[in-house]
């Protein structure tokens, strides 16, 4: 836990999937707002450029689109570009948020014409709800059993022909009848460490914050590759300039802030070395059951999964088997550790 009160400079974790109000009011007006303006994924931008100006010539509502990646890539962030591109209104909502039909119902009912509905987490959507969506996806109509028992009928309200966003980090556990449904498929990759450049220099225009180059650049080498994690940092960043450096933001700044946020020069922080540190000193390197790792660390299986594995395995620290996780020998050099006879 890094905390200094008496230096007023918060304590997040950087790398967390979630976050505050108030910091997702700073996500939200550090978005990119059009295709032009959104940093990197280029083959993706390419392909939804030429989708997109199909549909408006056709003058047609764009079919449904699927966003997969890890978290912090900019699916929610391409959702809204997507609406703004096309000129539609969109609704946000949640898989976990969708409990009962009626709340579905609600929703796609009062959608126009040409309007999107942005699910996200979409693999957590309940079942029933999913089964009701077949429909209104394909036929765009929505199918209302009214009644109970020998008395119930089915209803069939006609709906206006609307797109459905889904964004999901586990494409995985999204039943096939669901996927198929969707016109188009894009996979989000991790970033190139001179577009997460690209991105840090925006970012910190838009907030003010006045920063040298090197220290752009030396952000952005430890910021995961994920441009929510940067956008995250440079406002831990920000706020220790602001106690320390009069608020400009010089290599020097920008290395003492990262020092106190634990993040080294790899871009791992505290957790990611205690994940390492726990397969290679107490389970001598692996094999290790993920539910194993997640008790030793007092982590949840869900984070490990989905916030640090991704960057370890991507960075070469970490590998999956059959058996379970296994430590590296990159992993072992990172963290001094002695490499056994057997690695």
């Amino acid at each position: 836990m890094i905390e200094r009160e008496e230096d007023n400079i918060p304590d997040p974790h950087v790398v967390k999937d979630e976050a505050d109000s108030e910091e997702r009011e700073l996500e939200v007006s550090l978005r990119p707002e059009s295709l032009g303006d959104f940093v990197g994924q280029d083959a993706i931008k390419e392909n939804l450029s030429i989708f997109l100006e199909a549909a408006k010539k056709r003058e047609e509502p764009i079919e449904h689109v699927l966003l997969y990646g890890n978290p912090g890539l900019g699916k929610t962030t391409l959702a809204h570009i997507i609406a703004n591109e096309m000129g539609s209104q969109i609704r946000v909502t949640s898989g976990p948020a969708l409990e009962r039909v009626g709340d579905l119902a609600a929703i796609i009912s009062n959608l126009g014409r040409g309007d999107i509905l942005f699910i996200d987490e979409i693999h957590r959507m309940n079942k029933t709800i999913e089964e009701v969506l077949y429909p209104a996806m394909e036929d765009y109509a929505l199918d209302i059993i009214v009644g109970k028992g020998p008395t119930a009928r089915t209803l069939r309200l006609a709906l206006e022909r609307f797109t459905i966003i889904g964004a999901t980090t586990r494409l995985s556990l999204l039943s096939s009848p669901l996927r198929d449904r969707f016109g188009a498929t894009y996979h989000l990759n991790f970033y190139e460490d001179n577009h997460i450049a690209n991105i840090v220099e925006r970012s910190a225009g838009l907030l003010e914050v006045p920063m040298d180059r090197d220290a752009v650049d030396l952000l952005a080498s430890r910021a995961r590759r994920t441009p929510r994690i940067a956008n995250r940092m440079l406002r831990r960043v920000r706020d220790f300039a602001d106690v320390r450096a009069n608020g400009h933001v010089t290599h020097e700044v920008c290395q003492g802030a990262l020092t106190m946020l634990n993040v080294d020069h790899v871009g791992l922080d505290q957790t990611d070395r205690m994940i390492l540190k726990t397969i290679i000193e107490k389970f001598n390197g692996g094999p290790v059951g993920l539910g194993t790792i997640a008790a030793a660390t007092q982590e949840e299986i869900q984070t490990i999964e989905e916030v640090h594995e991704p960057f370890l395995i991507q960075s070469g620290f970490l590998k999956r088997t059959p058996r379970g996780r296994v430590a590296t020998q990159n992993a072992y050099l990172h963290l001094d550790k002695k490499l056994p006879e057997d690695k």
